[in-house]
């Protein structure tokens, strides 16, 4: 039996090594792409595991705090957590704290945000007049932050050659005086000589009111009664500086910083993202830093104060700048100006004074903050809490922010005699998109009667600032996963389109100082959880923070590597316990989250980009992942396959007088099996060997890892698809009985039809021998219809896990192996629709001869040949297109959903590409027949 196989695949070398041309093609090309397919699917699942873990496993919200939009989308907005204020109690807090399975719980409980206050300065000496004695500069401030820009009030600069002392008396400490005349007719405030020449201008602007200061020699002070006064009239922010000398000349410009005060657990919040390596300067808070009380015996001003410790941000998480228009003012007559300034029409006189611009300045408003705070220096009198933004969906997608109604009057007042609150910035005029709520203080701050005088409600606390931090000194982690709630950076913000590109002037959106605004700072101040009650119970109006103070607790879960199936277990579990205790409290697993751009749309004219969370994209991803390479891999195992068991059937259907005459000479079903099984196996081994040799070159070519191992799986993988792809051919060659194996395989019509063109015959040899027509229609078919199913997968893999950064990622990575997929299945199933026209062409090499011999060209033979492949082609690749389709309706509607369009154009692309693959390849058999004569071919007829 060996040896009538070697000398079988000696006498029909062509044939067999054809086959095992095939073989070779296939076997190597299918452990390439598996190879392929496995390796991305490796690198995919390696990219998802190093980037699926962030800060926190778990996120605890309060009830209702999920939005519209997280429920229908599962999108999280970034940095809401600056618009969640409590709604977790403390008791919640501890007890999911001491549940089995947590390994950290960090909690954020927002108290709200207060205003840190100082100066901006501008140096405007280089417009100084060299020779004037007195003179005054004004600069006309504009402010620009974010999209909006804003006129602020004018400030000024008194410059004197004379020398500026300071006076003390029981009302005003360290006046700035000038030496100089006494004008007695204006009633001046007058004290050793020497009168105040910048009083009246920053101090009494009105006449609504008196001081009745009743001081020994001294008349009343005029003063302004500002309980009527909005909080943003420009007066109100107008300073005048009293500076001598002919140096260096600055106006500080009065500055308020809005900063969020959270309370943290130090040893939790380190352990969570390594807070105290942020610290600046002094020290980062510890577990044992409480309110401390100082008794009025104790204290030098003999009153009862509450000093609460806490970090400060060292810069500034508020972005804006001051650009301004320099005037020189025409005064008249210096030497009346001290006059002028030390009485009750100074404000008037110099607002009104005619300026000159000699220039511009500018200065960013980080300038002030940086040297902000002494170690006592942060207000409680107020602090103000905000919503969330309200979205809605577009018919477009984009998401667009629902504005609010302009802040009330009332929110800028304190509870001492409802006076403004000093220095409110300006930007809270402008768009509003979250509700902006005062928590005044009490009456009675610093007072041991203030428990009966405000109802039971604590003294307002002093703050005492340890240190500073910069959150720039986090621990990144990785973008592709950054979670929701990333407590201490501000939202990644940018321009949409180009209008708004411009307005930024291609930089970022940055939060800036209005509370209402569509960005608000994160937290810049950070105390103690023991501190809270401190804070909120000092309010005059009790509010949710009293019960419930805490905003949010982040989980780390214990015995979390990543997102494989014990780390998924061990997160849902704790996630599950804490459902089952507390189901009102929103409880989300954000391991495995990962940021997605998202349009917003915060008016017709600005549209920005933010880096929204998808949750859950990880297991997404690995699930995708998993099916996509799963199908790939059963696909193209299946086109391979075919290909060979079509190849090998055509061998077979060659060898039918062959096999006629062995079963004529008493060859039985299972010799014959035998003999056909055989000389595929030794086709097989001699295409692997030589394919393991290609597979390890094209593997250390392509990159692959472990290409020697890889690539020694060839020869059994030649070996099985050939054994495997010929058991069906032989099976049906034992079914032949001997007289029928030895009739021709081309049987005449039985109804004669007239042909007119060559188009037209080669259309009735199709339809003359469906049967080889159909097997070469076939393989294509087969072809088209898994490229059109993997083009389904790939979209549909590609929907499902890109729009994150994390899946984008991922699809890129994944490119490769499904375009090699895609070819390859196409290459295959042309190959298998040539060689049943090749098989064909000999089959009918006697008719042929008779059409030559009757005259027909080479041309027209050609055509003849050519035609036939072309009509195979496009039966073959619109079945397939049709099949594909089919199937992926099959697979879900979710595959088709916005790509059934796409799918069906390309399934049509790849009918033509495999016509014109047909096409080419019949140009070598076209071309040997051409060669053949015509004699020659009746003879051996």
């Amino acid at each position: 039996m060996i040896a009538m196989i070697i000398g079988q695949l000696r006498r029909r070398r062509g044939r067999a090594t054809a086959l095992a041309a095939g073989i070779l093609v296939a076997a190597t090309s299918f452990t390439l792409l598996t190879s392929t397919v496995h390796t991305s699917q490796a690198s995919t699942v390696g990219t998802v595991r190093k980037n699926a873990r962030s800060a926190y496993d778990v996120l605890v919200r309060p009830p209702n705090s999920q939005t519209d939009v997280e429920r229908r989308s599962g999108l999280v907005a970034p940095n809401f957590l600056s618009g969640t204020f409590g709604g977790i109690t403390m008791e919640q807090y501890r007890r999911i704290q001491r549940m089995s399975g947590v390994d950290v719980a960090a909690p954020v409980a927002n108290i709200g945000y207060l205003m840190v206050h100082n100066t901006v300065s501008v140096d405007v000496s280089r417009f100084l007049d060299s020779k004037a004695t007195r003179q005054i500069l004004r600069i006309a401030p504009t402010l620009t932050a974010g999209l909006s820009t804003y006129r602020t009030a004018d400030q000024y600069v008194y410059l004197t050659r004379s020398p500026l002392t300071s006076g003390k008396h029981d009302v005003f400490e360290s006046d700035t005086l000038e030496k100089g005349a006494i004008d007695k007719s204006t009633r001046q405030y007058v004290m050793n000589g020497k009168y105040n020449v910048c009083f009246y201008f920053n101090g009494d602007k009105t006449e609504k009111t008196r001081w009745n200061l009743e001081l020994p020699m001294m008349e009343s002070i005029i003063a302004e009664d500002l309980s009527d006064r909005s909080a943003f009239d420009p007066d109100l922010h107008s300073r005048m500086n009293c500076q001598s000398g002919q140096g260096k000349a600055t106006i500080d410009i009065p500055v308020a910083y809005p900063v969020l005060l959270s309370a943290v657990d130090p040893r939790a919040e380190d352990r969570l993202v390594g807070l105290r390596r942020t610290v600046t300067s002094g020290r980062m808070l510890t577990e044992q830093d409480k309110p401390q009380v100082v008794p009025p015996s104790k204290n030098p001003n003999g009153q009862r104060e509450t000093f609460v410790p806490v970090v400060l941000s060292s810069r500034p998480l508020t972005a804006g700048k001051i650009s301004a228009t320099v005037e020189r003012l025409d005064t008249g007559d210096p030497a009346e100006l001290p006059s002028r300034l030390g009485n009750p029409t100074a404000a008037g006189f110099v607002k009104n004074l005619r300026g000159t611009p000699v220039g511009r300045v500018a200065v960013d408003l980080s300038q002030g903050y940086e040297k902000a705070v002494p170690t006592y220096g942060v207000d409680a009198t107020n602090y103000w809490t905000v919503g969330p933004v309200t979205y809605r969906r577009a018919s477009g997608g984009e998401l667009v922010v629902q504005p609010q109604p302009a802040q009330r009057p009332g929110l800028w007042v304190t509870n001492l005699n409802q006076q403004p609150v000093a220095d409110v910035p300006e930007e809270n005029t402008g768009p509003q998109y979250r509700k902006v709520t005062s928590h005044a203080s009490t009456f009675c701050s610093g007072l041991g009667v203030c428990e009966k005088l405000d109802y039971g409600r604590l003294p307002n606390p002093l703050f005492h600032v340890v240190g500073r931090f910069d959150t720039g000194r986090l621990p990144g982690f990785s973008p592709l996963t950054e979670a929701p709630l990333e407590t201490y950076q501000p939202p990644k913000v940018t321009g949409a389109d180009e209008a708004t590109r411009t307005a930024l002037n291609d930089t970022s959106l940055r939060p800036d100082r209005n509370l209402g605004g569509y960005l608000t700072p994160p937290p810049t101040m950070l105390t103690t959880m023991d501190s809270i009650t401190a804070l909120t119970k000092s309010r005059r109006t009790p509010n949710l923070q009293d019960r419930s103070p805490v905003s949010a607790i982040r989980l780390r879960v214990a015995g979390v590597t990543g997102v494989d199936a014990a780390s998924r277990a061990r997160v849902n579990a704790v996630a599950g316990k804490i459902r089952t205790a507390y189901p009102e409290l929103q409880v989300d697993v954000t391991v495995g989250s990962s940021p997605t751009l998202q349009t917003i749309a915060l008016s017709t004219k600005a549209h920005v980009t933010e880096r929204w969370v998808s949750k859950g994209v990880a297991l997404r991803i690995l699930k995708a992942v998993d099916t996509k390479s799963a199908i790939l891999f059963t696909l193209v195992l299946v086109v391979c396959a075919l290909f060979l068991g079509q190849a090998a059937l055509a061998s077979v259907r060659s060898r039918r007088t062959e096999i006629g005459t062995l079963r004529c000479v008493g060859w039985s079903g299972a010799e014959v099996l035998r003999l056909v099984l055989g000389e595929l196996a030794v086709i097989g081994l001699a295409a692997g060997a030589v394919g393991a040799l290609l597979a390890y070159v094209l593997g250390r070519l392509l990159g692959q890892p472990d290409a020697g191992a890889k690539s020694l799986l060839v020869l059994p993988v030649a070996l099985l698809l050939a054994t495997a792809a010929g058991l069906i051919p032989a099976w049906l060659a034992t079914r032949l009985g001997p007289m029928q194996a030895v009739r021709p395989p081309v049987t005449a019509v039985r109804r004669a039809r007239p042909v007119h063109s060559v188009a037209g015959l080669a259309l009735l040899n199709l339809l003359r021998m469906r049967g080889r027509t159909l097997l070469g229609a076939a393989g294509l078919a087969l072809g088209v219809a898994a490229f059109t199913v993997l083009l389904a997968l790939t979209l549909a893999f590609q929907g499902e896990v890109a729009g994150s950064l994390l899946g984008n990622a991922v699809v890129a990575q994944a490119r490769t192996a499904d375009y090699l997929s895609v070819a390859l299945s196409l290459v295959l199933g042309a190959a298998g629709a040539v060689d049943v026209l090749v098989l064909s062409q000999r089959e009918r090499a006697a008719d042929l001869a008779v059409l030559r011999a009757t005259g027909w060209t080479d041309r027209e033979l050609a055509l003849l040949t050519l035609y036939e492949g072309i009509g195979l082609a496009l039966l073959g690749g619109l079945s397939g297109a049709a099949l594909g389709l089919a199937a992926v309706m099959v697979l879900g509607q979710g595959v088709l959903h916005g790509h059934l369009l796409a799918i069906t154009g390309a399934a049509l692309l790849a009918t033509l590409a495999a016509t014109a693959l047909v096409s080419a390849a019949l140009t070598v058999p076209i071309r040997k027949l051409s060669q053949i004569a015509p004699a020659h071919l009746l003879a051996a007829d």
